[in-house]
Order: structure tokens, then C-alpha cells, then sequence
């Protein structure tokens, strides 16, 4: 499950679409840049509920990749990273499609 969505990270970080970690993720949430946040399964709860609650105030989707864990994210994006945010429509709605297929 989810080598789809990995794949499709891969590609979003190569097009320089993606914002890494909390911060920027943050940032571009907080900015409207954001059309979607994706989290590692093994990202601590608090990270979690932080991110969320950032997302939802904005009415950003969020995905927790239930599979996959930072080390996996890591290594389709080029770099460590448990949260990301997807700063394409495009991408994001592949994304979020690729997911709804894989539940």
C-alpha cells in the first residue's frame, strides 16, 4: 500500500513542490500554499495534533501514510522528513486519490 503515493512524493519533491517538516509545513499552511499535508505513521502524537490543528484551521487535508514510516518518506523525497506539505493541486489530488484507492 501507498508505493503509489510515495511515488508521487518522489515526484512533487523533484518539482520543487513540497515544504519539509513542521516548520515549513507550518508556513505554507499558514500562508495558503498548502493543498495537502502528509505525516509518517511513526511521527509522535504531538507533531501530529499540532500539524492537524494548523490544517484544519485552514481546511488543509491531512494524511497520516499508516504503511509507511519517516525513514520510507524519506527515501522517496531525497531527504528525512515525517511531515510534509504538498504545495501543488495536482499533485495533491493524486495524492489523495491514490490514497482513497489504496483504503
Amino acid at each position: 500500500m501507498n508505493n503509489k503515493i510515495l511515488t508521487l512524493l518522489g515526484f512533487a519533491a523533484k518539482a520543487g513542490k513540497l515544504s519539509f517538516g513542521m516548520d515549513m509545513a507550518c508556513t505554507s499552511i499558514k500562508a495558503g500554499k498548502s493543498f495537502l499535508v502528509v505525516c509518517a505513521n511513526d511521527v509522535s502524537d504531538k507533531s501530529k495534533k499540532e500539524i492537524g490543528f494548523h490544517a484544519l484551521k485552514k481546511e488543509v487535508p491531512l494524511i497520516v501514510l499508516t504503511d509507511n514510516n519517516i525513514e520510507a518518506v524519506g527515501k522517496a523525497v531525497g531527504r528525512k522528513c515525517g511531515i510534509l506539505s504538498v504545495n501543488d493541486k495536482s499533485f495533491a489530488e493524486a495524492i489523495k486519490g491514490g490514497y482513497a484507492n489504496d483504503q
